[in-house]
């Protein structure tokens, strides 16, 4: 298939809620250095793209701007010094780190110390694309390019060399590779922090807060663990029931005005008492995040993946914490490094442990306003914008 000559992106020029988000012809600058040209075929829309295309001001945010980092596609050219894949060769895309810092070189390139810098900053060589209505970069057409190292809402990106994954020789077609578009992102997090963060064994306790496609793939990365109580907790019915169908042992409905205490006991009383060994916030919500402390048990592990508010904090008893041994535990990207992850999950994929049809749904790129509307009322789980 021959390059785009006419691509499009999705530009955001300011927070999504106020219909910043615009469908655009783009243009784009050189290949530079260890980058690499990728057609996209699909990409993910994960709320983290919401959330930094949602605020005004604060660290990070910068318009105009690509956002998406769940994405996949064929390499259809290469920069100087590019090692990690040829034209042609299929690729999914994750997160961009320093590989120097100590968490890199300890191999945890999610929690990079320069992971903010290198993913969400903005410098002049970030900004790939050019509105095609302007035809000289001096008129104001700039558009920043390079979140999460990638910036998949487009049909032609330029990529980080570090962002790739490259699944030649294994993923065999563009549908294929347009399912597996949200394994970067949303599913290596919920499922890696279960597996690789939590490091989950069969006789582990598992609760869940949220059933998005960060929840309900750490619904099926609990299973995969083969951990012996996985407990959904959402407020969406139909996502209670798809946990079930997915692998959570049991659910929890958290009902309009409901006293989030309510969902602890339920938890207790689910576990006999005990309350859950692994507990995974995938909501930001600073007070149901409080009742996840209060539902682990002895000597178990918080897991935070859920953004919150930037100013929201957890009010914990020390003495009490000491006592009960608790961690609690800030998880990025699943802590995992996604070319050595990745590949797993494909494996989990064909042998049907890992269904991502279940959760996935695709639309046309036009249809972007949409497939945020489903997502965020909860029709759709994951859904991924076809291009």
């Amino acid at each position: 298939m021959a390059t785009e000559t006419s691509p499009r992106a999705l530009v955001s020029y300011g927070p999504h809620k106020s219909g910043g988000w615009k469908l655009k012809n783009v243009a784009l600058r050189p290949l530079r250095e260890k980058e690499l040209l990728v057609e996209m075929v699909a990409s993910g829309i994960c709320q983290t793209d919401l959330h930094f295309a949602g605020m005004e001001t604060g660290y990070g945010v910068h318009y105009p701007r690509v956002m998406g980092h769940e994405g996949a596609g064929y390499v259809r050219a290469v920069g100087p010094d590019t090692t990690v894949a040829r034209v042609g060769d299929p690729v999914i895309l994750s997160f961009s780190a320093c590989k120097d810092c100590e968490p890199c070189k300890g191999g945890h390139p999610a929690h990079c110390s320069n992971f903010n810098a290198i993913n969400f900053e903005a410098v002049a060589e970030d900004y790939v694309f050019r509105d095609a209505s302007s035809p000289e970069p001096a008129s104001g057409g700039d558009i920043y390019g390079r979140f999460f190292g990638q910036s998949s809402f487009a049909s032609l990106s330029i990529v980080q060399q570090d962002s790739i994954v490259n699944v030649a020789g294994v993923v065999k077609s563009r549908q294929d590779l347009a399912l597996l578009s949200p394994l970067g992102c949303g599913i290596q997090t919920g499922s890696g922090a279960i597996i690789n963060a939590a490091g989950a064994r069969p006789a582990d306790r598992v609760a869940i807060m949220g059933l998005g496609g960060v929840g309900l793939s750490a619904v099926m990365g609990a299973k995969i663990a083969g951990c012996t109580q996985i407990i959904g907790i959402d407020r969406h019915g139909s996502r209670l029931e798809l946990a079930k169908e997915l692998g959570a042992t049991h659910v929890v409905q958290v009902a309009e005005g409901m006293p989030l205490d309510e969902v602890t006991a339920a938890v207790k009383a689910i576990t006999g008492g005990l309350g859950s060994n692994i507990t995974l916030d995938t909501t930001g919500v600073p007070a149901l995040i409080a009742e996840g402390v209060k539902m682990t048990a002895f000597k178990g592990k918080i897991l935070q993946v859920g953004t919150a508010p930037e100013t929201a904090t957890l009010s914990i008893p020390i003495h009490e914490f000491m006592v009960s041994g608790k961690q609690f535990i800030g998880v990025v990207e699943g802590d995992v490094v996604p070319q050595e992850y990745l590949p797993k999950l494909l494996n989990w994929v064909n042998e049907g442990k890992l269904p991502l049809d279940r959760i996935v749904k695709f639309y046309q790129a036009e249809a972007f306003e949409t497939a945020i509307r489903d997502m965020q009322s909860g029709v759709t789980v994951k859904p991924v914008i076809l291009w």
